[in-house]
């Protein structure tokens, strides 16, 4: 039969050969050859329809089309590509059509550049939310993957038209590392852009059964073993750099490694475990730093210095030479630099929160091209690099690069190099006697090539380790190849009685984790006899162990705990960063949603009150508009120069000129407006005349040159009921208006 057809076929191909073209019905449509199955554009066609039947994608608008090919560590990526006159869209897909990624463009906005104060995003964000949970069911499999779809992340952006989403999928309904993230544009609810992650394409060995063999009771107890406190002294207002450090006494966990239990062997998998790396050895590549430049000097005519540059020549006074700092370094015979050279210096003016400067030069020695053979491992330089005080030549850090070679036998042994350590502090500070030694770092059995020696401040019997000194030590020439150090003369210590007991702190530390069931990712080891072409692929490639799924029971919370009180037992509540808009002193303020509203946003105030109801200042208004920008401060912490910085950003924006600055004048409602406006860019149309009309209470007291403000504050909603040009507002006022002018439409 099969002959038959065979020939059959080729007197078809004879035919059409032999007969014109216009023999056909005008009406037939020549059907494509079939092709082979394994031809990349047999490839391309069958994961195209793949992809379009997912997406349900209608692509006859575009003119443009191709395919790319990517072989991955684990597979093949496809970039389809389309393009037309007005639109363009990607789509990555795997082998087997699975979307791990989508891009649409057809020049509609995204993002609305505005150089005046910005505008809240405009969208429905429940519309987006079913849009892009629609997307997510097409391109899910819906046998295995799941998402919980929260609501968008503060709706998205300042000045944006979209919805960003972003989380986790879940696998078999339980956590996992793969991720996923998608935008919906707001204008028309369609998705922009997709991304996630395919167990297929990032783990060997598929996806491990869900049903656990250990129990979720005997995995907390094996976990809780794993976790150890130390008690500490610790300060508690580190984010409030201008006050005097207070330092109280906390169970702090003594190292943060992460460990697992595996749900179906009960093994406890630690740190080690977890990573996947390429047999690759070559040394760290040092950070490039700024050579010091001779000045050049010429015939031009010079001129003299005005009083600002010969301030500016005078902050150089007293600062040693290049040649003068190294003869200070070199004094200490513990750094050994026989044989290094000077490669780069660089010096720089540092400022200070007290505005004091200081100068620092940062010098970098090389051992060079003719160093002794000890110095050099495999044409890999041991470079040393010393910032040191520029007029004073006092040390502040030595760093160093150096290989780790694991066939490296240390000629210094521990303890001598712990002798060196010691001597070297009891000469390099002061306070050596009060920073016993608090930890060693041996690691020269695996390649290390140096030790580390933490020296940590002790008071009332207990370590505080934000004032200690380390000390590396080279292993091969006991040389000191290392050092931080950091001590605060002003520190109040509390007391230590009434303290809670070790165990009390544990329970305590325990209770703050929930023990979760999930899939997470370890590393495996190749083996290069295990018949598989993907794990030979992977050992080619130069990898000894590579990542695979596995279900485990974890230690997770879902906020930060710095630790355990030592006095009350209780978790402490880690302190509002200096960049966090966190208010205590909303509850009952009659602006306390747009204040809010404006904090999700971040914009507003740090120092954790906002303090409604206190009269508004010029410089709390423009602190306030300037958040929208990215400057984020505390009204009553800031310096002179952050003060500059921010009237210039309002300058720029047209909301004020220099001569208009009056920090601390309390503002009325018209000057509020004014700057309002102005900053949005309705100065020009504002100073219309014969133009603008309005219906307020108090209309006809409203002054000519205002009255194009005050219609535009009423069209826009700051204002509502009178005018009330004169009238002082307050903080919570100034929120208000602020809202309804970045709710407007550009």
């Amino acid at each position: 039969m099969k002959r038959w057809v065979s020939l059959l076929l080729g007197l078809a191909m004879a035919a059409t050969s032999v007969f014109p073209a216009f023999a056909a019905p005008e009406t037939a449509v020549a059907e494509p050859l079939p092709l082979a199955a394994d031809t990349q554009d047999a490839r391309l066609k069958n994961v195209t329809e793949l992809v379009k039947g997912t997406l349900d994608l209608d692509t006859d608008a575009f003119t443009n089309f191709n395919g790319n090919l990517s072989e991955e560590e684990l597979g093949v990526v496809w970039s389809l590509n389309w393009s037309g006159d007005n639109a363009s869209m990607n789509v990555e897909a795997l082998d087997d059509g699975a979307v791990i990624s989508y891009w649409y463009n057809d020049n509609q906005e995204n993002y609305r550049y505005n150089p005046y104060l910005p505008t809240f995003p405009k969208l429905d964000a429940q519309a987006a939310k079913a849009a892009a949970r629609t997307f997510l069911d097409r391109v899910l499999d819906a046998s295995v993957e799941s998402v919980t779809l929260e609501d968008p992340q503060t709706a998205g952006q300042l000045n944006s038209t979209g919805a960003y989403f972003s989380g986790t999928i879940a696998l078999n309904g339980l956590p996992s590392p793969l991720s996923y993230s998608i935008t919906v544009r707001g204008s028309d609810n369609r998705v922009t852009n997709f991304r996630r992650d395919a167990p297929s394409q990032r783990y060997l060995g598929g996806i491990p059964s869900a049903t656990p063999s250990v129990t979720r009771d005997s995995a907390a107890a094996k976990l809780k073993d794993t976790l150890d406190l130390e008690l500490l002294y610790v300060t508690a207002n580190a984010n409030r750099p201008k006050e005097t450090k207070h330092a109280v006494l906390r169970y702090v966990p003594t190292d943060y490694e992460t460990r697992y239990v595996d749900a179906q062997s009960g093994e406890l998998n630690g740190a080690d475990d977890l990573f996947y790396y390429r047999n690759d050895r070559g040394g760290a590549v040092p950070e490039a730093t700024m050579e010091m430049e001779d000045s050049a000097s010429g015939s031009a005519a010079r001129k003299s210095l005005n009083e600002t540059e010969l301030t500016g020549v005078d902050k150089l006074r007293d600062v040693l030479s290049t040649d003068a700092l190294d003869a200070k370094i070199r004094a200490e015979s513990a750094y050994k630099l026989d044989g290094y050279k000077i490669s780069t210096s660089n010096y720089r003016l540092v400022k200070n929160a007290d505005d004091t400067e200081d100068i620092f030069c940062t010098i970098r020695y090389t051992t060079g091209e003719d160093a002794a053979a000890d110095r050099k491992v495999s044409d890999i330089r041991a470079d040393r690099i010393f910032q040191v005080d520029a007029r004073t030549g006092e040390v502040k850090s030595l760093s160093s690069y150096g290989r780790w070679d694991e066939d490296r036998v240390p000629a210094v042994r521990q303890s001598g190099a712990q002798t060196v350590a010691e001597a070297f502090l009891s000469r390099y500070t002061p306070h050596a006697d009060a920073m016993p030694l608090y930890d060693v770092a041996d690691e020269t059995a695996k390649g290390a090539p140096s030790y580390s020696f933490t020296f940590t401040r002790k008071e009332n019997g207990y370590f505080f380790p934000e004032n200690q000194c380390v000390i590396q030590i080279d292993a091969d020439t006991g040389a000191v190849c290392g050092l931080t150090f950091a001590w605060d003369e002003d520190v109040n210590f509390d007391g230590t009685e009434n303290l809670v007991s070790k165990q009390t702190a544990l329970d305590a530390w325990m209770d703050t984790y929930s023990v979760i069931l999930a899939y997470r990712s370890k590393s495996r080891k190749l083996d290069p006899l295990s018949g598989s072409d993907i794990e030979s692929k992977l050992i080619t490639l130069g990898y000894e162990r590579f990542q695979v799924l596995f279900l485990s029971y974890g230690l997770e919370r879902e906020n930060h705990c710095p630790g355990i009180d030592a006095k009350s037992g209780k978790p402490v509540e880690p302190e509002a960063a200096d960049n966090e808009i966190v208010y205590s002193d909303l509850d009952g303020a009659e602006a306390a949603a747009e204040i809010r509203k404006l904090a999700d946003y971040n914009v507003g105030y740090t120092g954790g009150e906002f303090r409604p109801n206190i009269s508004l200042t010029q410089w709390d208004a423009v602190c306030l508009i300037a958040s929208t920008r990215g400057w984020l401060l505390n009204p009553d912490d800031v310096t002179p120069e952050e003060k500059n910085n921010v009237y210039g950003l309002i300058y720029n924006m047209g909301g004020m000129t220099p001569d208009a600055r009056h920090e601390d004048t309390v503002m009325t409602r018209g000057e509020l407006v004014k700057l309002l406006l102005d900053c949005s860019g309705y100065r020009a149309v504002a100073g219309l005349s014969g133009i603008f009309t309005c219906d307020y209470a108090d209309k006809d007291s409203i002054a000519a040159q205002d009255m194009g403000y005050a219609a535009l504050a009423q069209a826009l909603g700051l204002v509502r009921g009178a005018y009330n040009a004169k009238e002082t507002v307050r903080r919570g006022t100034a929120a208000v208006m602020l809202c309804r002018v970045m709710e407007r439409e550009i």
